[in-house]
């Protein structure tokens, strides 16, 4: 389901306005630290640079060919780079924080107890082992026991509740065009392969070759869980999700937020989508009480309905026993999770080696309980002396963007002014929420891996389920405290920045100010500008879907942005495969907004003067090499592909390099030439 977030990295308090930014308030450099950064004397890795390399010809290169040449990517990881490195920390800190909770058995009914015996469940191979298949008879029996398609209709309504994927996949969020309150979304959903192009672009070979890999996948899953003629049912199961991938919307249809509000009452679901059982589905789901909804693909949904009723019953029962084998494969026994590793990990990713049993464990605690995880890492890891600084910078960054937005030359007036008290009414939200979530009606059992990561799940969707009738809950969070990225929501007019992405590169108190701006304070001002762009600046002031920019501003905004994709379009990481545009806008926008309201910020804070030189380094350079280290990264040749077809990021290797249309960067290092460089008239500027 498509939550209305918009991510930094590799996607849901009251408002007050940002305080301004006092001249000379930050530091010059780390001189007066008292400790020392986590990076070289001042932030920056100079052993990873390449300084052989001219920085109009790469300047990621520049800033990371050291590091790019020496690095190995793990064994068990399709990529690594600076999100890697810390998802590494975040997942060891965990692991320390889950070892001594099992070990210390709290109170029952406490988070402590909860995720101790979560992970504990989990590390138990051998009890796991003993229990096979056993704990996921109930729900296959269920299957079995279908005998009309109203039975399939309560059943795949039930699945959601477990998180089994389905073509009719259930979300509760604030409603798009009131978000004072929350309303149930129905989306398309159900393929087992990354994307609807997988199935249906029969030009590209590792498409075509993924399919037959996906069909024996597929047959070895379903023989592992004793079931009869898998290879039959595998074809049958394949032909299925075909015909639901080819009602899917694409990826770049999925972007234009206007088109995701389908208002329908419950009552005309069967009219307007025939073939499904909605009584019988809405019920299984738990939404039967919900007079209206929202569809968020309607002709995927109506696409999906309608095989309901023309496949054969037995294929659709064969398709959910696979969904939900595969749903429940990494807490099943050994075969299954190896299985599942060999095509989702080494064939789609072409990652050589199964993750640790205990990294795999922090992430399912991480993600049935993350914030009961959340609020111990947080006690532990976060010191609030970082927290602190970090809500001095974003004010620092909002102050910085309100002056981009008052001196634009191509917006009118009237929707500036819209504009700047959108911005006021900003919420950021740093390190981690005011207030945590309640896990006292989730039961963990010692000793049950599988039924603790259903209950989990289930747990969560009936949370979303509670909050229909009731206010929006302005205070939740969309992501734990040690998750390893940040996200803009527009529904809430917030950007969220978790404890565990407040470490170096991005942030480290003891580091220069010019890396921080140039690390943090371009991802803060990449979220801050999200609300302005293709898709954030169709969200209003109050946060809700409406058209408040003139067609001036619309026409003028799309001359720029018609630049971006075809900049970016341009770019080829692979022979044969180049970065969609149109997918990539978005985060593309922000990458290059991000850098240059966190530039402008950098220097409002010195308050006129001039930063000193530190190693031979001006402080512009300080910051620009603060940028381009956050973007560290390596990338299996697989994975890439997979990424540059289904991710709305650029590779991060280009997102480094769009400091070639910022004017300031050609300055710091005295850009005359090179393969990236641009000519003034070139660069792209749209704030």
């Amino acid at each position: 389901m498509i939550k209305i977030i918009l991510l930094a990295g590799a996607a849901t308090l009251s408002l007050t306005a940002a305080p301004a930014l006092a001249a000379g308030q930050t530091a010059q450099a780390n001189s007066a630290a008292s400790a020392k950064p986590m990076l070289g004397t001042w932030g920056v890795d100079l052993t990873g640079m390449d300084k052989s390399t001219n920085p109009g010809d790469d300047f990621f290169k520049f800033a990371n060919g050291s590091w790019n040449k020496t690095v190995q990517i793990p064994s068990d990881r399709p990529s690594w780079g600076s999100f890697d490195e810390l998802g590494e920390l975040s997942r060891t800190r965990t692991r320390t924080i889950l070892d001594e909770a099992g070990r210390t058995k709290g109170a029952p009914g406490s988070n402590q107890q909860k995720v101790g015996d979560f992970y504990a469940s989990f590390m138990d191979e051998a009890a796991i082992e003993r229990a096979g298949t056993a704990p996921l008879k109930p729900w296959l029996s269920k299957i079995a026991a279908i005998r009309t398609r109203s039975d399939l209709a309560r059943y795949i309504g039930e699945a959601n509740q477990i998180g089994i994927a389905n073509p009719f996949d259930v979300d509760v969020d604030q409603d798009l065009a009131n978000n004072t309150s929350y309303t149930v979304y129905i989306g398309q959903g159900g393929l087992g392969l990354p994307d609807r192009d997988y199935y249906l672009d029969d030009s590209n070979a590792k498409y075509v070759e993924a399919r037959g890999k996906y069909k024996q996948h597929i047959a070895t899953m379903l023989r592992l869980a004793g079931i009869s003629t898998p290879d039959a049912r595998a074809e049958r199961i394949y032909d299925l999700e075909k015909n639901i991938a080819q009602a899917h919307w694409t990826r770049i249809e999925q972007r234009q937020v206007e088109k995701l509000n389908n208002p329908v009452m419950r009552t005309e679901l069967g009219t307007k989508m025939p073939g499904l059982d909605w009584a019988a589905y809405t019920a299984g789901a738990g939404i039967a009480d919900q007079s209206r909804l929202v569809a968020f693909h309607p002709s995927a949904l109506a696409g999906a309905a309608k095989l309901v009723q023309s496949e054969p019953l037995d294929t659709w029962k064969d398709y959910m026993t696979f969904r939900t084998i595969a749903s429940a494969a990494g807490v099943l026994p050994k075969a299954f999770v190896e299985e599942s590793f060999a095509f989702n990990g080494k064939s789609l990713q072409g990652i050589p080696q199964l993750r640790e049993r205990w990294k795999r464990g922090v992430d399912l605690v991480g993600g049935g309980v993350g914030e009961a995880v959340g609020q111990l890492y947080v006690e532990r890891y976060f010191p609030p002396q970082s927290k602190a600084k970090m809500d001095e910078l974003v004010a620092n960054l909002i102050k910085a963007m309100d002056v981009r937005l008052a001196n634009l030359q191509w917006m009118t007036p009237e929707t500036k002014a819209k504009a700047r008290t959108k911005l006021a009414a900003f919420t950021p939200k740093i390190g981690y929420p005011s207030r945590w979530r309640d896990y006292s009606a989730l039961e963990i059992r010692p000793g049950d891996a599988l039924g603790n990561a259903m209950r989990a799940r289930q747990f969560e969707y009936n949370r979303n389920l509670k909050k229909l009738g009731v206010p929006v809950d302005r205070d939740e969070w969309g992501m734990s405290p040690q998750t390893v990225n940040a996200y803009a929501n527009p529904l809430l007019n917030e950007i969220v920045f978790p404890a565990a992405i407040l470490q170096a590169p991005f942030f480290d108190p003891n580091a220069d100010d010019a890396v921080n701006y140039g690390g943090i304070g371009a991802v803060i001002g990449h979220e801050i500008t999200h609300h302005f762009d293709d898709q954030g600046s169709k969200f209003d002031p109050k946060g809700n879907l409406s058209e408040w920019w003139t067609k001036e501003d619309v026409d003028r905004f799309k001359q720029q942005t018609s630049k971006v994709v075809a900049q970016y379009g341009a770019y080829e990481p692979l022979p044969g495969t180049k970065v969609n545009g149109e997918l990539t806008l978005g985060e593309n926008m922000a990458d290059l907004a991000g850098i240059t309201i966190a530039y402008d910020a950098y220097r409002m804070s010195l308050g006129g003067k001039e930063a000193p030189v530190i190693d031979g380094y001006t402080g512009d350079q300080r910051f620009f090499l603060g940028f381009g280290q956050v973007w560290r990264s390596k990338y299996r040749d697989d994975y890439l592909r997979q990424i540059v077809a289904t991710d709305p990021h650029s590779p991060d290797f280009y997102r480094a390099n769009v400091v070639r249309n910022f004017d300031p960067w050609y300055k710091a290092f005295d850009v005359k030439g090179g393969a990236i460089y641009l000519p003034p008239e070139q660069r792209i500027k749209i704030w």
